[in-house]
């Protein structure tokens, strides 16, 4: 493989990748949409993730939602690395066409095409994600490895955040691996679902190599500060800035697997260039969890900026209490192991905020939209 066709290019993981590829000597073509929530109205000027590529890349600004795009994007390409989607867990439980058309249509679209036209395409690696697990895997004493369903609003509305499971006593929360039950609790999660079916589907029929990254929480420089649907780190170390009061959800205690860039980047890799991960998912992250409670603490320490935060008690529609990733499956078949412990990528991540521009504080619209909506209580 020499050429490679980025989609979602310019984001967060794409612009990283693509800088990564080019070191190794890859051809790198990106599509992307530049989207405004993202990169901001003039993405020559205010986004620095696209500006880190715009020069070294073959770019091409259009939508996976466009056959037209796509079968201009694939010409001459050996690969395609599809990055391209909507990914805010809280907007897709009210934008649901629009995420629906842009990660399920524009996965079809891509696939149709691979599947009626002339291509030399050989490999498809896809954006899969930690959200399609729900609430992941748990132990009970009574029933063994078991997977609980959606929370209860009514004991959350009470600040009973935990997950329950049948008449089980207290559960105890487990690594979660690529065997694990699917069963997703947002929009967002049912379309990476989705994407990921088809894409594993399509390309083992085609005898095209095709690979599922099932992404954690990816972090690090670069992460866009503006955008209020991305991820807690940008939002958080925003609204420390400005000093601005914090609102933690639920008790604090919810718990992600947090991966940094260069990490996720280096994974990402792993499975295009090896065949061992032909027609299989992966997990990505690092194998260890981080309550939200601990990141905030970690970023007014590296900040040096103290804000009052209040536990509120307020939940979201679907969000998950805890999830992290069992990465033995990425640890022996493409022998990646992470490089980054996520207390030395919150200092390397706070000392690139710190010389970034305090952006405009479009979090709290963000929650009223979802209040709005019942979604937020």
């Amino acid at each position: 493989m020499k050429n490679i066709l980025i989609t979602g290019g310019a984001g967060f993981i794409g612009s990283n990748l693509s800088l990564q590829l080019i070191e190794r000597g890859y051809e790198v073509t990106v599509l992307d949409n530049l989207s405004p929530q993202i990169h901001g109205k003039n993405p020559e000027m205010s986004s620095p993730l696209f500006n880190s590529i715009k020069n070294s890349v073959n770019f091409i600004q259009g939508s996976v939602t466009s056959r037209e795009d796509l079968e201009k994007a694939i010409v001459g390409q050996d690969a395609i690395v599809h990055l391209a989607a909507e990914t805010g867990t809280g907007q897709s439980m009210y934008q649901i066409e629009h995420y629906c058309n842009v990660n399920i249509q524009g996965t079809a679209i891509l696939l149709d095409l691979l599947t009626n036209s002339n291509h030399e395409i050989n490999k498809v690696v896809v954006a899969s994600s930690r959200a399609i697990y729900g609430e992941g895997k748990y132990l009970s004493k009574e029933y063994g490895e078991v997977y609980p369903g959606h929370r209860n609003d009514a004991n959350m509305l009470t600040g009973d955040f935990e997950v329950k499971y049948k008449n089980s006593s207290p559960l105890e929360l487990a690594a979660t691996d690529e065997n694990s039950k699917i069963h997703p609790s947002s929009v967002y999660g049912i379309t990476k679902q989705l994407q990921e079916q088809l894409v594993l589907n399509v390309t083992g029929s085609l005898e095209i190599g095709g690979v599922a990254l099932r992404y954690q929480n990816v972090y690090g420089p670069g992460q866009s500060l503006s955008n209020p649907y991305t991820g807690i780190l940008s939002i958080f170390s925003n609204l420390i800035r400005l000093k601005q009061s914090i609102n933690i959800f639920e008790d604090g205690k919810e718990s992600r697997d947090f991966v940094f860039i260069d990490d996720a980047v280096e994974a990402t890799i792993a499975g295009l260039e090896s065949n061992k991960a032909n027609g299989k998912a992966f997990n990505v992250g690092t194998g260890e969890r981080t309550t939200v409670l601990e990141v905030v603490q970690a970023l007014m320490k590296y900040l040096e900026i103290e804000v009052p935060f209040e536990i509120s008690g307020m939940f979201r529609k679907g969000d998950i209490r805890h999830n992290y990733a069992d990465i033995t499956q990425l640890r022996e078949l493409l022998h990646f192991v992470p490089r980054v412990p996520f207390e030395e990528g919150i200092k390397k991540f706070v000392n690139w905020v710190k010389n970034q521009p305090v952006v405009e504080n479009k979090y709290q619209h963000s929650l009223e939209e979802m209040k709005d909506k019942g979604l937020f209580k």
